[in-house]
Parts: structure tokens; C-alpha cells; sequence
């Protein structure tokens, strides 16, 4: 892939390259609209393509919370066309890299030296590049690194990103503003979080450390002393990426053990820790040669309040899935059922609401669960895409912590569809305190 020279960094380049963006979109509109005059059956499968390459090439270059959006459409499988899918999902694995010149000036930037002047070896041509920086590989006494650099500009253009991606988001996700305004101040949150790297480091350090019990996961050490605001450095963990892995055409066995992997790393944060690693895109993860999985990145963590556990997870309890007024109770906690609800509405969405969470909680609630199920995805995809055309659920409902706890149940779920796996799912399972009840 061809290295990127530069990068727009400054609020008026980055705002210049989405007003291009949204001319080349338009011209698209035109093109669909002229060849339809003659074709009315003609369908927007072109448009959709040309549209996702557009603003995926766009998002691209300007890279950071634009680009990481993407990454997180793209894993949002009801959502979008398919052709935005297919196109986002580049960012997950790679995205084009940046020039050694500038990785070099970013370094020399935050350390006053070159690479070349702190380890022995530096490989300038990078090996992996995502929405937030790249990883290069590197070597100090005789020990392999991974060194990750974040690109320039990015941390201080998330809020500017975030309000020029709006009218994007808005068409493709189809939204009200309110509920979009929710969306967005959450991940500009996360975003925030993720571009500060000393404390990634310190919660890699700290999560790495709590999960290190678990069973087949492994964690690379990090390096403070060779850390910095826009650089970590820890060590190289040898594997492959789920893509490459699955091109290997490894053992059912095998895929169930990496399979079981993730749904313990999961569960025992959420559960155990009540916060949770919730960027679960498969870039993330590689599969070692001894079978186990490597987490490499924690740079996006979403902690739980009590206020939102204790509802969100007893609505997929055995003891209280069938008591009405215990629902009705966290549906009103979790901001589902709003006050101003008549009893039709309650009555509405608490039939509404059970029908949804009697097909996520599926793989809760029996000790084992096979996600090669095609008919559970299809089951659930219906379902939020029957919700998303219904005018009750046009208005805002429910905390911001659904979005980002949502997004890591569906893509932990979708890895382990991947995987085709079947696993334990009884191993860290919710727990409250008498008070939580």
C-alpha cells in the first residue's frame, strides 16, 4: 500500500477535504439520478459503492476520529449497505500508512531524538496502520518492540472532526439530531480517552495485569520509560490477525479455544471489573502460534456506573426476565421507558424492549452457545431493522453507555460468528451485590 506524504492537520485543511468529499458525493447523486431517467429499475448499488469509496478514500487521508467513525460503522452490520461495510472494513486491519519523514518528525517531536538514537534497530516502512496511529517494528537489546505512533493532529482535531462527519452520519445512520447528539458526545469521549497514550498505557498495564488469570490470553509488557503522549512502546507479539488466521483454515477445535478466549476476556472485565475493552474490532487481536490470543490494544475502555449495570445485566437474568414490574423497574433506570409515557407506551415498549433482549441474551442464558447460528444474526438484524422503521423509535431512548456496551456485545458476538464458535458461556457470568437488587 502507498505510504501517505502528508496529512491534513490544521481545522481549514481537514474542513476543505470534507467539503471536497461532499461534492464528489453529490456528483454521485447526479450521476445515479441521470442513468435512472432511463433505467428506472436501476438500483443504488453503484451509488452505494461509489459513495463508500469516496468518503472511505477521504477518511483515509484525514485518518483519526473520521476515520475511526468508520471503523465503527463498518462493524454496525445492520446498519449500513453493504457496500459501506465491505469498504469500512479496510480500516479495521489497514489503512493507508504514513511516509517515514513524517513518523520520524512525530518522534523527534516527542522524544528530541530520532528512532535510530533509542533502539537498535527502527523499521521505518510501518507494519500496521489504523484510524489512530501506526506500529512499527523495532529492537533494543536484542528484545523485538512494537513502537505505536499516533498520527499528528489527530488528538487535537477530534471535536472539529466529529462536527464536519455529523451531516455524513446523520444521512448514513439515519438518526434524530437528538439522538445523533447523543451518539457523537459519547464518542468524542472515547476518542478523547483514546488518543491520550500515557493512559493507555496505564490501563494496559492495569487491565493486562487483572486478566492475566484468564485462560489462553496473553498480553504484550509496555514500556513507560519508552512511552510518551503520542508514542507506546511494548513488546512484538508474533501471530496473525483473525483474517489471516481463518485464511489457515485452522481446526473447529482451535477456533472454539480462541473463540472461548475472547468470550472469558470479555465477560470477566464486565463482569468482574465493570469496565470493559470496547473496541472490538478484529485489528485488535492476534492468534499466537501456541493457540492463544493476543490483546495488543487498550486504548478504548468504557467503565460501567452501578446505575447502568445492575439494570442492564439483571434484564438478562434467568430469576428476573419474566417478572413484568422488575423490567418495567430497569427499563425506567436505563432511560428506555421515559416519565412522560402513557400506559400504552410502557405497554408498547415493555413488549417491544423483552422481544429485543430475549434474542441478544440468547448466548446468556444456557451454559453453552453455538454462534456459527446463522439464523440468530438474521434473527437479529430483522429485528433492529423492523425497530429502526418504527415511529416509536424515532425519538432518543436509553443511557449513552449503550452505545459503546452495545457495540462491544455485537462485535464480540460477530468475531465469535466469525469463528464460527461454540463456547461456555457460564464462566463469568453478572453478579450484584444484595444492595444492586
Amino acid at each position: 500500500m502507498k505510504a501517505q506524504e502528508s496529512m491534513p492537520t490544521t481545522k481549514v485543511e481537514r474542513s476543505a477535504k470534507f467539503v471536497k468529499t461532499g461534492f464528489q458525493i453529490g456528483g454521485n447523486y447526479i450521476k445515479h439520478y441521470s442513468k435512472k431517467i432511463f433505467n428506472p429499475e436501476l438500483s443504488r448499488d453503484e451509488l452505494n459503492e461509489d459513495n463508500a469509496a469516496d468518503i472511505y478514500n477521504s477518511l483515509s487521508e484525514l485518518k483519526g476520529s473520521a476515520l475511526k467513525i468508520a471503523q465503527m460503522l463498518s462493524m454496525d452490520k445492520n446498519i449500513l449497505p453493504k457496500a459501506y461495510v465491505n469498504k469500512f472494513t479496510q480500516s479495521q486491519y489497514n489503512a493507508p500508512p504514513l511516509s517515514g519523514p513524517l513518523i520520524v518528525r512525530t518522534f523527534t517531536k516527542n522524544f528530541g531524538k530520532t528512532p535510530e538514537k533509542i533502539f537498535d534497530k527502527f523499521n521505518i516502512k510501518s507494519t500496521h496502520a489504523a484510524s489512530i496511529g501506526q506500529v512499527h517494528e523495532a529492537e533494543l537489546n536484542g528484545k523485538k518492540l512494537a513502537v505505536k505512533i499516533q498520527y499528528p493532529g489527530v488528538g487535537d482535531s477530534i471535536s472539529s472532526d466529529l462536527k464536519l462527519v455529523k451531516p455524513f452520519a446523520f444521512r448514513l445512520l439515519g438518526m434524530s439530531e437528538k439522538e445523533l447528539n447523543i451518539y457523537i458526545k459519547e464518542v468524542e469521549e472515547r476518542l478523547l480517552e483514546e488518543t491520550d497514550y500515557l493512559l493507555e498505557v496505564r490501563r494496559s498495564v492495569e487491565f493486562s495485569k487483572a486478566c492475566s488469570q484468564l485462560t489462553d490470553v496473553v498480553f504484550p509488557t509496555y514500556y513507560p520509560e519508552l512511552s510518551g503522549n503520542r508514542i507506546i512502546t511494548m513488546d512484538w507479539i508474533e501471530g496473525l490477525h483473525l483474517k489471516e488466521f481463518l485464511q489457515t483454515n485452522p481446526s473447529q477445535e482451535v477456533k472454539n479455544k480462541i473463540g472461548q478466549a475472547l468470550w472469558d476476556f470479555y465477560n470477566f472485565q464486565q463482569h468482574e471489573m465493570r469496565a470493559v475493552h470496547a473496541d472490538p474490532h478484529p485489528g485488535n487481536f492476534i492468534i499466537t502460534k501456541d493457540e492463544k490470543l493476543g490483546v495488543i490494544d487498550f486504548g478504548c475502555i468504557k467503565e460501567m456506573p452501578n446505575d447502568f449495570y445492575e439494570p442492564f445485566f439483571s434484564l438478562i437474568s434467568n430469576d428476573l426476565f419474566d417478572d413484568k414490574e422488575a423490567n418495567i423497574k430497569a427499563f425506567r433506570q436505563l432511560e428506555m421507558i421515559l416519565p412522560n409515557d402513557t400506559e400504552a407506551q410502557i405497554e408498547f415498549y415493555y413488549k417491544a424492549y423483552k422481544e429485543m433482549i430475549s434474542l441478544f441474551a440468547q448466548p446468556y442464558i444456557t451454559p453453552t452457545f453455538d454462534f456459527s447460528q446463522s439464523d440468530f444474526f438474521e434473527n437479529l438484524y430483522t429485528y433492529g431493522e423492523k425497530i429502526a422503521k418504527m415511529p416509536e423509535f424515532k425519538q432518543a431512548r436509553g443511557v449513552k453507555h449503550f452505545i459503546y456496551i452495545n457495540r462491544t456485545n455485537f462485535g464480540l458476538y460477530n468475531i465469535l460468528h466469525e469463528l464460527k464458535a461454540t463456547v461456555k458461556t457460564d464462566t463469568y457470568t453478572p453478579k450484584f451485590k444484595a444492595t444492586d437488587l
